[in-house]
């Protein structure tokens, strides 16, 4: 199934169940495959589940533009108007939490009825003067430039740090495999303009001025976004927000700490 956006990019989507709409926005990088885990739990416990590939993911259109964090979230906006979504969950993992953001801050939240950030690259990852605690422009730079030089290098160099498995998190090297070629799946361009995107997004208005209830879930061991600069911080912003921190949690705690976040999703979804 696909839908139009405001440029007029298909982007394709996948639907399942009745009842409450929630809407996983997915990861950079990642696909719908991601939520491999959640769809079915959440379809299960009586949820209609809704998520789509991100303009250069997976078996979206692939054009050259639209990848500044305004558009991703004009793109949140058009899927939601194409199936007239409302009392919505929002579900955002990474990039997607950034999306979110920045979909109520240009939208509104007339369609929205909680929002949920996991492991989110907010509310401001770049390092300025009225931002010190982020993240300094060289290191940014070198991250892009490893990307360029050979992307399934960097990719699987990453997948320790990804799921912490130094840790003691298990993941099977199958899952690791996966992984990446959903992330080799999404084209160099939209790869390197998301991440651009991310970095100079800054969400700290936006988060102020949620008034939804938000749940803000992050892993302690997050060295894609690290809990100091990310979680902590975005928790602190959003009012009356909902924290929750996993010990020895890496970014992809939607995987190694499946259970224990859907429990808490669906924890939070019927408070």
């Amino acid at each position: 199934m696909f839908f139009e956006t405001h440029d007029g990019t298909r982007l394709s989507y996948e639907e399942y169940g009745q009842g409450r709409p929630v809407v996983f926005v997915n990861s950079a990088m990642l696909n719908t495959g991601m939520w491999e885990y959640q769809i079915p739990f959440f379809v299960e416990n009586g949820y209609r589940c809704l998520t789509f590939d991100r303009r250069g993911h997976g078996r979206s259109e692939r054009p050259s533009a639209g990848y500044d964090i305004d558009s991703l979230a004009d793109d949140l906006a058009a899927f939601l108007e194409h199936l007239d979504l409302r009392d919505v969950i929002l579900v955002g993992h990474s990039t997607g939490g950034s999306e979110i953001a920045r979909y109520l801050a240009r939208h509104g939240e007339d369609r929205v009825q909680r929002v949920a950030f996991l492991s989110a690259i907010l509310p401001y990852l770049r390092q300025t003067d009225d931002n010190p605690e982020g993240i300094p422009q060289m290191l940014f730079d070198g991250m892009i430039a490893m990307i360029r030089a050979e992307r399934p290098k960097w990719l699987a160099t990453q997948a320790q740090a990804f799921f912490a498995t130094h840790l003691g998190n298990e993941v099977h090297p199958a899952t690791i495999e996966w992984m990446i070629r959903m992330c080799l799946d999404a084209t160099p361009w939209a790869v390197l303009e998301v991440q651009k995107t991310v970095y100079y997004a800054d969400n700290r208005e936006a988060l102020r001025n949620i008034t939804v209830p938000t749940l803000v879930v992050h892993g302690d061991a997050d060295f894609s976004a690290p809990v100091e600069v990310t979680g902590r911080r975005t928790a602190a912003l959003v009012p009356g927000a909902v924290y929750k921190e996993y010990p020895a949690a890496g970014h992809g705690l939607f995987v190694t700490h499946k259970d224990q976040l859907n429990d808490d999703l669906l924890a939070f979804f019927k408070s």
